[in-house]
């Protein structure tokens, strides 16, 4: 581990430990940032809205223009980017930084701590300027994961997102549109520092390159070029648009955050090729929770409309000569296929077990750069709100449940 090893704090009274604490707080600082952003855009008081020129107060009465805009986009806005359902990472606790809210932590704050380091004694920061252009880059990091969830919830059709209906259902698909396009602009603006808005539109290019890529698996012709390829080039086509897609997910905090801090690019390297592996590590477990009630609930055993799933990929070498020719392996006869396939389960178990290491191999990299124990603490306990998952998840396959 790089740089001063240094001790990770006691548990205070709320029985934290100091660094949770610190992320907790730095947490709850990005949700009051999130709460100003939403208001300045939405026009609710706390900044001028778009249109509205001087952020007049909720109580004036509305024109038919301003109600008008009022519901087609600032309340879809603020569904959009209020949403709190499913996303809860630390569990509130008494005494604690926000201990009486849910609090998602962000790797923008992790590569800030690392690089910048911890509070002093009165809570001062090394540098203001970075930390303001650190606030700046989770927002807007956070903007963009909630517009690439509106959009692709409209692509995929999917009418549920965390238990919560999705944007286009509850507004509709054309002002759906509307609020994802636009919170993409607005967060872009709100990053100001211009390395960091190429940091973040290299991310949004990055992710919609893989998600058209998966989105083509729906159709007849790329089924039937994947169903006809040996098993490496599907894989490769699997992890070329896992990196992109989902991969972009864990990569652009961390590439929007060291842009802003002016990391060194031996480090940025190492990075990029960790979030490359949670990537991959997160869409494997995406893509096995299909075949495991206990992770994929309801939902499980019924996304196979694409040919997208590595699980599918997998096992594609057994397909029947008619159906590899039609390229028609896809809806109830592709889930007639897959489940009643004699090597799903040895299958399953080793792609999550690909997951774990995946994972594994990611932390220890990120470790290797980690300037403290407190930094590599911090790194743990953001990145596990969904690594622990992956380990539980091939657990659970060991018993011998799913499929």
């Amino acid at each position: 581990m790089a740089g001063t090893r240094d001790a990770s704090g006691a548990p205070d009274a709320s029985g934290i430990s100091a660094v949770e604490a610190v992320v907790r707080s730095d947490a709850a600082l990005l949700e009051d940032d999130l709460a100003a952003f939403l208001g300045s855009l939405a026009g609710t008081g706390t900044g001028p809205g778009p249109g509205t020129g001087s952020g007049a107060a909720a109580s004036a009465p509305q024109s038919v223009y301003e109600a008008a805009l009022g519901r087609s986009l600032y309340a879809p806005i603020a569904d959009a980017v209020g949403s709190k359902v499913g996303q809860q990472a630390l569990a509130p606790t008494a005494g604690a930084p926000a201990g009486r809210a849910p609090l998602r932590p962000s790797m923008v704050f992790w590569a800030y701590r690392n690089y910048r380091g911890f509070p002093g004694p009165a809570g001062e920061e090394s540098s203001a300027e970075d930390m303001a252009a650190v606030r700046r880059a989770a927002v807007a990091v956070r903007v963009l994961l909630k517009a690439a969830v509106v959009l692709d919830d409209i692509q995929d059709g999917s009418g549920i997102r965390y238990g919560e209906p999705a944007l286009h259902v509850t507004h509709g698909i054309p002002l759906a549109l509307n609020t994802g396009s636009l919170l993409i602009t607005a967060a872009l603006e709100h990053a100001a520092e211009p390395a960091v808005v190429r940091s973040l539109l290299r991310s949004v290019g990055r992710g919609l390159t893989g998600q058209a890529v998966d989105v083509s698996t729906r159709t007849a012709l790329t089924r039937a070029e994947l169903v006809a390829a040996p098993r490496a080039e599907r894989v490769a086509f699997w992890e070329s648009t896992a990196a992109l897609k989902t991969g972009t997910l864990f990569w652009m905090p961390l590439d929007a955050a060291v842009a802003a801090l002016g990391v060194v690019e031996d480090e940025r390297r190492v990075l990029d090729g960790a979030m490359r592996d949670l990537g991959l590590a997160s869409q494997l477990f995406n893509d096995l929770t299909d075949f495991v009630p206990e992770f994929g609930g309801r939902g499980a055993h019924e996304d196979f409309g694409q040919l997208s799933n590595r699980v599918f990929l997998e096992l594609l070498d057994s397909v029947p000569a008619d159906r590899r020719a039609s390229g028609e392996l896809v809806g109830a006869r592709l889930k007639e296929f897959v489940l009643g396939h004699p090597d799903l389960r040895q299958t399953l178990l080793l792609l999550a077990a690909e997951a774990v290491e995946l994972k594994r191999a990611a932390m220890r990299a990120v470790r290797a750069v980690c300037r403290s124990e407190r930094s590599a603490r911090y790194f743990d306990v953001t990145i596990e709100r969904k690594g622990h998952l992956i380990d539980r998840l091939h657990a659970t396959l060991l018993k011998g449940d799913g499929a």
